[in-house]
């Protein structure tokens, strides 16, 4: 039975309760929960519940959603707010989702106050909610439901439930600016936002607010950090050197005889090899060659003997980026008119907008049937063959691919809520949208014209072309809106709740409602892309079918009821029941059971047990096929050499739901006012898991999954198809620690502490109904890590108008990605980052804010993974930004 290291939880919570001796108050707020349709006092609740309020959020340094995410220890989101920089031009580029347990974008709902929002348009792998377009600036607490909830909310909730709660009546006028910096350059921001209100519900029988919120981030490439540039590929990972450099390689022929008389020519020609370190020159004799090996072209393209003896190799990490450039922009208004009798009309409007500008390295290119006298021009000496072969290059000249991906996001929502004696009812009818446009910019060409350009001779893909060359280039280069995708959530809910009568311990609390709601997804190819002629968005091998416009709907009616029922003064169950009907995928009935018992007025003991569900997306079911190359370098028997390989992504509208079983235990101790304690263990079970086969699983298993390879006829080249399945299971358990201190004011002023923390038991991953569970907890398994431990936590000091907060995020170190063949086991170090901040306030109205993030320069640790494209880091969770200052000003006219 494997052992785990439970002293960090043990330290934090220790720690947190030493402090906690001098407590002697605290405050108890009612606030409405998520979880739960029924009104009532946060710490009375059944199920695990974290709140980040404003305060919190401002005194952490972060502005915007996504940054959000790092205070939440059960997420493994990104530390940033830079969407995700991928070459798989089938992925989702500009998509920045949320991920509770490591269960995917897709098993974590986002709500903003408690509704649902349009997914991201773009079909892709994942299903969720954009996190750039929540509105940042009109953000008053988060609330963070750490279960399962497809009781409550349906689909999507396996994971648990993010809800952003803004403003609700609000008056005054509030300006806020903030500009940040990193102290080695570039990814630094400037954001701006002003809210204001008039009215008061209840003097003036109405309330209008409005938050507009604007950000700039500025981009972030690999050159800027000397960590990075100090950890070149040829040194650390080769395997993971691309085979197209400038100068390119040339692939000879796959025929022995062609390939031998080749050879001969270039020897003939006068052309030998002298390895580094070696005096002693040698023929030509290795199928890929670069006639300028070994100089090839430092840092860029570089020598080494992985993509051949006497070829080059490019390291793509040397001249990409970290953080795109992004603009966001959003408005969120809100308005409430009483009609009297308790009645109220409520209205909230959304406007987002998110553009984010992608920029990576050249287009990697492979051009077949080249002669020799095309590229005679451009070798040092010429070669006479009648006979044809491969270039291999990247087409710098063409320069960086670079993509603009707008995101747009709008929603409306307009209800009624009142009461009806001692019942509450709300009824509401809402609209969202969101849609996405990937425009081509740089870097991207008309393939079929490029190509032949080159076999003409007319375009050097060694070194620099003529001016001819050059124009003949540009004049091919794409600018075109090659995807335009749109989603929409159209829905009309209501909800009842109210009081049945008594119980021993209090009011039988009862909840009741209904939902019709109707998704639609379009996604619109353009015509260039449709034709297969975009340089570096294209079918190489010709074989598939086009892609073509796609539209598809489907209707939802769910209904639920939920059951609060008080048994005693010390014991509370809470039970739930949805049902769920989904045109064309079928129906489903969750249930949810939720225990509360308090012996003591300082120890409340809480478990839950239920069920849980997520219906297969629109992409999942209908995506066109995407075409790309595999994410991470793999190794192909077979072919006999490391490479990343075509893919093919296939949708599959035969998918069933996943299924979830999942259960809680814990307990909150309060010893003392002031200062709370909760520790709850965690336990999932997803079922019928929607994914694919894993690239390493179908080529370590090239006989069974045989279905799932394409091979060329030539070389044996793998071409491999990533059709989505209803694959295998997981298994993950845990436990949640949190803990709150807040002490009484002092002659030295008032302190405070928080910690956040959460320990991986296990996370075992099934890759295919006849694979075995593999346990992913503590390691790098094939797309993902996951930390055995993470944490959130803070201290804290005020006196009077001042304050300060030093806060720390931290990973536990795990077992490196094992892609690379005969390697040993190696650790990537934990990874801790420290925070500091402090703010001033010299007046009711103003506020003054200073703080540096990564406050130690932390770089994030050597890491083999290459699934993310970006390499020798981890960029899931670690942040390349380096030391980083902010300041801020808040201003309050009230």
């Amino acid at each position: 039975m494997p052992r785990h290291d439970l002293r960090p939880i043990a330290a934090g919570v220790l720690a947190l309760m030493a402090l906690s001796a001098a407590a002697q108050s605290s405050d108890t707020q009612r606030v409405v929960i998520t979880g739960s349709s029924i009104k009532r006092l946060a710490g009375e609740t059944a199920l695990p519940v974290q709140t980040i309020g404003r305060d919190e959020i401002d005194k952490s340094g972060v502005t915007t959603a996504a940054e959000l995410l790092r205070n939440i220890s059960a997420s493994t989101a990104n530390l940033g707010d830079g969407a995700s920089i991928t070459d798989n031009t089938g992925g989702q580029r500009g998509f920045n989702g949320a991920n509770l347990r490591g269960l995917g974008v897709s098993s974590t709902l986002v709500l903003l106050n408690g509704r649902r929002l349009a997914n991201f348009a773009s079909p892709g792998d994942a299903a969720g909610v954009d996190l750039n377009n929540i509105p940042a600036g009109a953000i008053q607490r988060v609330e963070v439901l750490k279960d399962g909830a497809s009781a409550i909310y349906g689909t999507d909730a396996i994971g648990g439930v993010i809800n952003f709660i803004t403003r609700k009546d609000y008056r005054g006028v509030d300006l806020s600016a903030y500009a940040s910096g990193t102290q080695q350059g570039g990814a630094g921001k400037l954001a701006a936002s002003i809210s204001g209100g008039v009215g008061d519900v209840d003097r003036d029988g109405f309330n209008v607010f409005g938050t507009l919120d604007v950000q700039h981030l500025d981009g972030l490439r690999s050159t800027q950090r000397d960590w990075l540039m100090a950890r070149p590929l040829a040194d650390t990972v080769p395997f993971y050197l691309s085979s197209r450099p400038f100068p390119g390689n040339i692939r000879l022929s796959g025929t022995a005889a062609t390939r031998n008389a080749q050879l001969a020519a270039i020897n003939a020609a006068g052309y030998s090899f002298t390895a580094p370190g070696s005096s002693t020159a040698v023929p030509y004799n290795q199928r890929t060659v670069n006639l300028f090996s070994p100089t090839c072209n430092p840092p860029a393209s570089v020598y080494t003997t992985v993509i051949g003896s006497q070829a080059c190799g490019y390291d793509y990490m040397a001249d990409t980026e970290l953080y795109p450039e992004s603009d966001k922009v959003s408005f969120l208004g809100r308005g409430v008119l009483s009609l009297g009798g308790g009645r109220q009309l409520f209205a909230e409007a959304l406007l987002a907008e998110a553009k984010t500008l992608y920029v990576l390295s050249p287009n990697p290119t492979t051009v077949s049937g080249v002669t020799w006298s095309a590229i005679n021009p451009y070798l040092p000496k010429p070669v006479t063959h009648d006979s044809t072969f491969e270039v291999r290059f990247r087409a710098t000249e063409a320069g960086n691919r670079s993509n603009e991906v707008t995101s747009k996001a709008n929603r409306l929502v307009l209800g009624l809520e009142g009461s009806l004696g001692s019942w509450d009812y709300t009824v509401a009818v809402s609209r969202a949208e969101n849609k996405v446009a990937d425009r081509y910019v740089n870097g991207y060409f008309l393939f079929n014209e490029f190509a032949t350009a080159l076999r003409n001779g007319e375009i050097n893909p060694f070194g620099a072309s003529s001016a001819a060359g050059q124009a003949k280039i540009a004049s091919l280069r794409v600018d075109d809106v090659a995807r335009r995708s749109t989603g929409s959530t159209t829905g009309l809910d209501g909800k009842l709740s109210g009081t049945l009568g008594k119980l021993a311990g209090g009011d039988l609390g009862v909840a009741v409602g209904a939902e019709l709601r109707r998704e639609q997804q379009d996604f619109t190819p353009s015509a260039l892309l449709v034709s297969n002629n975009i340089g570096g968005d294209r079918d190489s091998t010709g074989t598939s079918p086009p892609l073509t416009a796609t539209s598809y709907a489907r209707n939802i009616v769910s209904a639920y009821a939920e059951l609060n029922a008080p048994v005693s003064k010390t014991l509370e169950i809470q039970a739930a029941l949805r049902a769920d009907h989904y045109e064309r995928v079928g129906s489903t009935v969750n249930p949810k059971l939720g225990v509360k018992w308090q012996p003591s007025s300082t120890l409340l003991v809480r478990g839950s047990a239920g069920t849980g569900f997520r219906a297969p997306s629109f992409s999942e079911l209908y995506r066109p096929t995407s075409y790309g190359t595999s994410p991470a370098f793999l190794y192909d028997d077979v072919w006999g050499d490391f490479d990343q390989f075509p893919t093919e992504k296939v949708a599959n509208p035969d998918l069933k739901p996943e299924k979830s079983r999942q259960f809680s235990l814990g307990l909150v101790f309060e010893p003392v006012r002031g200062t709370n304690v909760s520790l709850d263990y965690w336990n999932i079970h997803k079922t019928d898991l929607i994914s694919d086969l894993s690239g390493k699983t179908i080529l370590e298993n090239p006989t069974r999954y045989a279905a799932y390879i394409k091979r060329d006829p030539a070389d044996d080249y793998p071409t491999l198809i990533l059709r989505k399945e209803n694959q295998g299971a997981l298994k993950t358990s845990g436990i949640d620690v949190e803990a709150n201190w807040k002490g009484d004011p002092t002659a030295a002023g008032r302190f405070g502490a928080s910690f956040s923390g959460t320990y991986i038991i296990e996370y075992k991953r099934q890759f295919g109904k006849s694979e075995p569970f593999i346990e992913n907890a503590g390691r790098f398994l094939n797309d993902q890590t996951v930390q055995r431990w993470r944490h959130r936590m803070s201290v804290e000091w005020e006196r009077g108008p001042f304050n300060v907060v030093l806060g720390n995020t931290y990973y536990s170190g795990h077992t490196d990605d094992s892609y690379l063949p005969d390697t040993a086991t190696r650790k990537v170090g934990d990874y801790s980052l420290w925070d500091l901040s402090a703010s001033w306030k010299p007046t009711k109205a103003l506020t003054l804010r200073a703080g540096v993030l990564n406050l130690l320069d932390k770089a994030p640790p050597f890491s083999n993974q290459s699934y993310y494209f970006l390499s020798t880091y981890d960029p899931t969770y670690t942040d390349p930004r380096g030391r980083t200052g902010f300041v801020s000003l808040a201003y309050s006219f009230r």
